[in-house]
């Protein structure tokens, strides 16, 4: 089947399939660029900045705007980054707050370089305390980016833990047995399935809404290094993460 034959979410698991060969960032920014033909985004980013301070990125923004930002210090003022360190949701840049007048230099600056008019990001936080994240923007009316969140919004964000995955494996950073930790939310998901809870009273009991449970479950899974969730499960309780 062809890729322009597929839903926004098969084309994406097709993608990701495609991905998981990649051995280098560039190889891994190539296949990044064509998921963002195929759900017919912007720009798609993937950022990072390890203990060290080096800034991984690979996706889709120009060398110019890369360069321009990082001279202009602009993640020293960026709303989107502050809001994304802050939580786990996905942040619609429209509602962050860009009154200062840096941010509205960012802003400017950013649709100079034809950015996009309209932004989400996906925060990702990994094992040890890593912090990263997935940004997909468009240029167009409210009423395209009402549609193509509503298509590409819940592929989005397993792409990008997909994505943090493979940049952790071909950075040489990919966690062991030994260094995988949980966020509180992500052990209590996993709890409630391991005791046979189903997902939708599992997100009653966390007074969260199903799309967000799986949200905690997915990035469990990819930090455990797990095929599925019920390997996710497994390896939790083989190492002491939950208790059943």
């Amino acid at each position: 089947m062809l890729l322009d034959q597929l839903s926004p979410d098969d084309a994406v698991a097709a993608a990701i399939e495609h991905m998981d060969s990649a051995q280098t960032i560039p190889d891994l920014e190539a296949r990044i660029a064509q998921v963002r033909d195929e759900i017919g985004a912007g720009h798609l980013l993937y950022h990072w900045v390890n203990a060290g301070g080096e800034l991984i990125g690979a996706g889709t923004y120009t060398d110019a705007w890369r360069t321009h930002y990082i001279a202009e210090n602009f993640q020293a003022v960026d709303p989107v980054i502050r809001a994304a360190a802050q939580g786990f949701h996905v942040i619609e840049w429209g509602q962050l707050d860009w009154s200062s007048k840096r941010a509205q230099k960012l802003a400017a600056d950013a649709e100079r370089f034809a950015i996009g008019n309209n932004g989400l990001t996906i925060p990702i936080h990994g094992p040890r305390g890593q912090f990263a994240h997935l940004t997909a923007t468009l240029q167009g009316s409210a009423k395209e980016w009402a549609e193509f969140k509503d298509r590409n919004g819940r592929a989005l964000i397993l792409l990008g833990h997909f994505v943090n995955r493979k940049v952790l494996e071909i950075c040489g950073y990919l966690a062991t047995s030994d260094d995988v930790s949980l966020s509180p939310r992500e052990t209590e998901a996993l709890k409630y399935l391991a005791m046979g809870v189903n997902r939708g009273r599992a997100a009653d009991q966390l007074g969260i809404s199903e799309h967000t449970l799986r949200v905690y479950i997915e990035s469990a899974r990819h930090k455990l290094g797990a095929a599925n969730t019920t390997g996710a499960i497994a390896r939790a309780v083989r190492l002491g993460l939950i208790l059943t």
